[in-house]
C-alpha cells in the first residue's frame, strides 16, 4: 500500500555556485557523498564553525520506483521527506523550486508527484549552514556562533526518503493512552489524520487494532489483536479530515515502567469500500507520569528523577550519525549510568534515540531548539512552530514524559510562553510542560506547568575546594519542582574534567554529582535531579572550553565512562547487577599517584567491600551513609595514603552482600604488563552505507582496569567494505588513553571488515565487524529499504589529506598482498585533493624494559599495474562538539 525508499548515496556534494541547483549543472567536479552527511571534516576538538558556515550544493539523481512511474495520473503520491537539514534548505526537482524549510532539528516534507518523472529526476539542495539566521537557537548579527552553547555544523545530518503513498493516505495517527491506571476504564483514543488528494466514489472508514508487542517495521505485524474499533472518515473535498476511535476493553494491559518498559502497537487501516488502501502503525506504551508539589509520580508511586542532560553530538561527525549510535547514546545513559531520565537539550534529538528510550525504560524531557535568547516576532513564530512539530512527531512516545515548551534559560515572555504551553496540551493532553529557568527562580511571569531549574548553586568544602548546593530560595512550592541542570563545570571542584587531569579532579567529579543528588533526595518536594552532563560535548561558548570542547560530562566524547561516571554506575539493584567502581585509578605514576588522595572513593551497590593491597589486607570499608544518607547507594572512601607505590602492589576488592561473596575486582599497578584493548561495540551491520558502530580502545591493566596517562598515538587501519570515521593517527595521549572511532559501511558492499588499533608500546588489537548486504527492517513502518547490488570489488580505507575521508577500492594483486595506492587528485569544494593510501610497516619501542612490535603507517606511494582502482565515495567526514 506504501512504500519508502531511502536516498542516501550518491548525492554529489561542493560549495554553492550560481546555478548548480539546476538540472544541467555539471556537477562532475564535485564530491560524491553518502547522507547522514557534514559538510566539512571534523576532529574531536577545536571545531571552527568558519568551516561549514556558508552555503552548499547537494544533488541527487534517481528512478522513481516502480509504483510511481506514471505520476500525476490518479495513482501513487509521492513525497521527499528530509529527516534533518541544517540550517535553511531551499530544494529543487528537476529544476522546479519546492517550498523552502528554515531550522535545522525537525523532519519536514514536500509532495513532488506531479514533477517526478519515471526516470533521470535531479533533486538538488540549497543548504544555508550560517549561524545568523533568524531561526531558533540562532541569532543576527553581529552575534558569532558561540553566544550559543553547542555547535551546529551543517549538512544533510539526517537521512532524506522518496515516500509513495495512496491518493488518500494516512499522514499522522496519534494513539493516546487514557485513564491507564483504572483497568476498567483505561483506553487508547486514536486520532487519525487522513489526507485526501480526492473525494472517494466508495464510503471510506478508519479501522484500529491494538496488538500485544512492538512492531519491529514494514511486515511486521507485532503480536495478538487485544482490541479493535472502526470510526466513519467523511470526506467531502480535498485536504485533511481527522477520525477518532476509541480501543476498550483493556483491563489486561501490562504498563510501561522504567523496570518494565511494556510496548503495544496501534494499527491503523483506511479502508474505501470494505477495501484497505493504507496502514500506518505507531507504538505506544501504557504509563501515567506526573509531576506533583511532592515529587515526580510514575504509575501513581513517587519516583525520584535521577538524570543526566545530552547533546547529539559525536566526535567525527557532528549530529549526522547512524540509529544505531543514537541508540546506543540511550543504552549508555540507561544500562551504564542507571538513569531514569534524560533531558535533550536543547534541541529535538533523532527519533532512533526516543525509540531506544522507549525500549529501555528511560523518560525524556524533548525540548524546542534555542539556547538563552528570544529574536524578533518572525523568529518567535518559529518558537511555535517547533513546538507543534515536536509535538506531532514524537507524542506516541511513551519515554517522553514532559515537553521543554520553554526555550531554555530565557527571560519571561508570556505571551509566546501562552501559547506554546497550550499548543502543546491541545496537541497532546497527556503531559505538562516545562521549561529551564536560570536566576529567575522567583518570576511570577513563569506559565508552565512544572518549575525547573538549572542549579549550579555552589559552596566550600571541608578541604577548600568548591562543592555543590541547592539554591537556599528553592524549591518553588506553586508548581511541582525539578532541577533541569547541576554540577556541570560551574558548581564542582574543577572547571574541566578530562582524563589529563590529576586524579583529584576526576574524583571530584563523582562527589559532586554524589552530592548534588542526594541534597535533592532529602526533600521530597524536589522531583529529582537531571545533571549537566552525561556526555562531553563540543562548544565554544563561555571560558570553561579546554579546545572548543566542554567536560562536563561523566562519559567522555567518545562514549567511555569517567571515573565521574562510577557514582552513577553503583545506583543499581546488587541482586541483578553487583558493582565496584573506584572513582580513582590505582596507579602510582608520577603524574597523579592514587596516594595523593586524601581519600579514595569506590562506589559500590554491596554491604562491605574488604581491601587488599598487595595479598594483605588493608581495611574494610562500608557505605558513608552519614554523609550521603539520601543516595540509595552511598559511595565508601579508602585511605592509601600510606601505600608504597615503589613495589607496584596489587589491590583487590572483595565486595559483599550480607555474607555472601558477590563480586570480586583486582587492579595492577604495573604498567609493564598493560595492553591495549579494541572493542566494536555491534558485530553486524547494515551494508547500507549509513549504518556504523563504535569501536573503542583503550590502555587496560592486565585484569581490564583503565590506566590513565598513556602517552603516544594509536594508528588504526580498516580492512573491508567500510570507512573509517575517525582520526589516525589518534592522539592518545591528549585523550587521556582512551580513544574511539566509528566503523561506517559501504552502500551495497558487504564482507567482512577488520579493524586494527596500534600503540608502539601497548601493542596491537583488532575487532572484526560483518557487513550484510541484505534488507533491512527500519524502525518506521512505512520504510521500506531494498539493498543496493555489491561491486566486484575489495575495499580499503585511505587516509586523505586535510582530513578528508574518502574510501579507494582496490582489487588484490596476484600475489595476494595488500598494497597502497595513489589516486592522482580528487576536486572537494574546487581543491584539488592528492589522496594517499598508505601501507603497514612494522617498528619497535623500548619503555619500561618492554619491547612490542607495533604498527606505523608511513607514507609510502607505491605502484601496480595488476590493480584495479577507483574512488568510490569521498565524503567529508564529520566531527563531535
Amino acid at each position: 500500500m506504501s512504500m519508502t525508499v531511502p536516498l542516501d548515496d550518491g548525492w554529489r556534494f561542493g560549495r554553492y555556485t550560481p546555478g548548480s541547483e539546476e538540472p544541467g549543472f555539471d556537477d562532475g567536479g564535485l564530491a560524491t557523498v553518502t547522507v547522514p552527511h557534514t559538510v566539512t571534516p571534523l576532529s574531536w576538538r577545536n571545531w571552527d564553525p568558519n568551516a561549514w558556515e556558508g552555503t552548499w550544493i547537494y544533488r541527487n539523481r534517481f528512478d522513481a520506483p516502480p509504483t510511481a512511474a506514471s505520476p500525476g495520473s490518479g495513482g501513487a503520491r509521492v513525497f521527499l521527506d528530509f529527516d534533518g537539514a541544517m540550517t535553511h534548505a531551499k530544494p529543487t526537482l528537476n529544476g522546479n523550486p519546492l517550498p523552502d524549510h528554515l531550522g535545522g532539528y525537525l523532519p519536514f516534507s514536500r509532495e513532488v508527484t506531479s514533477l517526478l518523472r519515471p526516470a533521470g529526476n535531479t533533486l538538488a539542495v540549497v543548504l544555508d549552514s550560517s549561524f545568523n539566521l533568524n531561526v531558533p537557537p540562532s541569532r543576527p548579527a553581529p552575534h558569532p556562533p558561540e553566544s550559543v552553547d553547542y555547535w551546529q555544523p551543517g549538512g544533510l545530518y539526517r537521512r532524506v526518503w522518496l515516500r509513495v503513498v495512496p491518493p488518500n493516505f494516512l499522514a499522522d495517527v496519534f494513539a493516546r493512552p487514557v485513564d491507564v491506571l483504572d483497568p476498567s476504564r483505561r483506553r487508547v483514543v486514536v486520532e487519525c489524520t487522513i489526507d485526501a488528494a480526492d473525494v472517494p466514489s466508495a464510503d471510506a472508514s478508519v479501522t484500529v487494532e491494538l496488538r500485544a508487542g512492538s512492531a519491529g517495521g514494514a511486515g511486521d505485524a507485532g503480536g495478538r489483536t487485544i482490541s479493535s474499533a472502526a470510526a466513519a472518515v467523511m470526506i467531502r473535498e480535498p485536504g485533511q479530515v481527522t477520525a477518532t476511535a476509541t480501543l476498550d476493553g483493556l483491563a489486561d494491559i501490562d504498563l510501561w515502567d522504567v523496570g518494565d518498559p511494556n510496548l503495544y502497537t496501534v494499527v491503523a487501516t483506511l479502508t474505501a469500500g470494505g477495501t484497505p488502501v493504507h496502514e500506518k502503525r505507531v507504538r505506544i506504551g501504557f504509563r501515567e507520569a506526573e509531576f506533583r508539589l511532592d515529587g515526580f509520580y510514575l504509575n501513581g508511586r513517587r519516583l525520584q528523577v535521577f538524570g543526566v542532560n545530552r547533546h547529539q553530538h559525536y566526535p567525527f561527525a557532528g549530529a549526522a550519525m547512524c540509529d544505531r549510535a543514537q541508540r546506543k547514546d540511550a543504552e549508555i545513559i540507561r544500562r551504564e549510568l542507571n538513569c531514569t531520565m534524560v533531558r535533550c537539550a536543547h534541541y529535538p534529538q533523532a527519533e532512533a534515540f526516543f525509540d531506544a528510550c522507549d525500549e529501555l525504560g528511560l523518560m525524556a524531557w524533548e525540548e524546542a531548539p534555542g539556547w538563552g535568547y528570544l529574536g524578533d516576532d518572525d523568529w518567535k513564530e518559529l518558537v511555535v512552530r517547533d513546538v507543534g512539530d515536536m509535538v506531532r512527531r514524537d507524542r506516541n512516545h511513551p519515554s517522553i514524559i514532559i515537553w521543554g515548551a520553554r526555550i531554555n534559560e530565557t527571560d519571561d515572555d508570556v505571551d509566546l510562553y501562552t501559547r506554546t504551553r497550550d499548543l502543546a496540551h491541545r496537541l497532546d493532553g497527556s503531559r505538562q510542560t516545562a521549561g529551564a529557568m536560570a536566576g529567575r527562580l522567583g518570576t511570577r511571569n513563569y506559565v508552565q506547568d512544572v518549575f525547573a531549574e538549572d542549579d549550579y548553586s555552589s559552596g566550600t568544602a571541608s578541604d577548600g575546594t568548591k562543592q555543590p548546593e541547592l539554591d537556599p530560595a528553592s524549591p518553588r512550592t506553586d508548581r511541582p519542582y525539578l532541577i533541569s541542570e547541576a554540577v556541570g563545570t560551574l558548581s564542582g571542584p574543577a572547571r574541566f574534567y578530562r582524563r589529563t587531569d590529576e586524579q583529584w579532579v576526576q574524583q571530584g567529579q563523582a562527589l559532586a554529582h554524589a552530592r548534588m543528588h542526594d541534597l535533592a533526595g532529602a526533600d521530597q518536594r524536589y522531583c529529582g535531579v537531571i545533571a549537566w552532563t552525561g556526555i562531553d560535548y563540543e562548544s565554544g561558548a563561555g571560558k570553561n572550553t579546554y579546545q572548543a570542547v566542554k567536560y562536563t560530562g561523566v562519559v567522555d566524547l567518545f562514549r567511555v565512562p569517567k571515573p565521574g561516571a562510577a557514582i552513577y554506575a553503583a545506583q543499581a539493584d546488587p541482586r541483578r547487577k553487583p558493582v565496584i567502581a573506584p572513582a580513582f585509578y590505582w596507579d602510582f605514576g608520577p603524574s597523579s599517584p592514587v596516594t595523593g588522595l586524601s581519600e579514595a572513593m569506590i562506589c559500590s551497590n554491596l554491604d562491605r567491600l574488604e581491601l587488599w593491597v598487595g595479598g594483605v589486607h588493608h581495611a574494610t570499608v562500608t557505605p558513608d551513609a552519614g554523609r550521603y544518607p539520601h543516595l540509595p547507594c552511598p559511595p565508601s572512601f579508602a585511605d592509601f595514603r600510606q601505600v608504597d607505590g615503589s613495589a607496584l602492589p596489587e589491590l583487590r576488592i572483595d565486595g559483599y552482600l550480607g555474607d555472601e561473596l558477590a563480586a570480586s575486582r583486582t587492579f595492577s599497578s604495573d604498567p609493564a604488563t598493560d595492553e591495549l584493548s579494541l572493542v566494536a561495540d555491534d558485530r553486524e551491520l547494515a551494508a547500507d552505507g549509513v549504518d556504523a558502530t563504535r569501536v573503542a580502545f583503550r590502555a587496560l591493566d592486565r585484569y581490564g582496569a583503565p590506566r590513565p596517562y598513556v602517552g603516544g598515538q594509536v594508528d588504526l587501519t580498516v580492512d573491508g567494505p567500510a570507512l573509517l570515521v575517525g582520526d589516525t593517527p589518534f592522539d592518545f595521549a591528549a585523550a587521556g588513553g582512551a580513544g574511539a572511532a566509528w566503523i561506517r559501511t559501504l552502500p551495497g558492499s558487504g564482507g567482512t571488515i577488520t579493524v586494527t588499533a596500534a600503540h608502539p608500546v601497548l601493542g596491537t588489537a583488532t575487532a572484526t565487524i560483518t557487513a550484510r548486504d541484505q534488507s533491512r527492517k527500519s524502525l518506521y513502518p512505512e520504510r521500506i529499504v531494498a539493498p543496493a547490488p555489491a561491486p566486484p570489488f575489495r575495499s580499503a580505507c585511505a587516509r586523505p589529506a586535510l582530513g578528508l575521508r574518502c574510501c579507494l577500492r582496490v582489487a588484490r594483486c596476484q600475489d595476494g598482498l595488500a598494497r597502497s595506492a595513489t589516486v592522482s587528485s580528487v576536486s572537494w569544494s574546487g581543491v584539488g585533493l592528492g589522496w594517499l593510501a598508505r601501507r603497514s610497516a612494522w617498528r619497535s619501542m623500548a619503555r619500561s624494559n618492554r619491547v612490542r612490535a607495533s604498527r606505523a603507517l608511513p607514507s609510502v606511494p607505491i605502484s601496480c599495474s595488476r590493480w584495479k582502482r577507483r574512488v568510490i565515495s569521498a565524503s567529508a567526514s564529520p566531527d563531535q562538539r
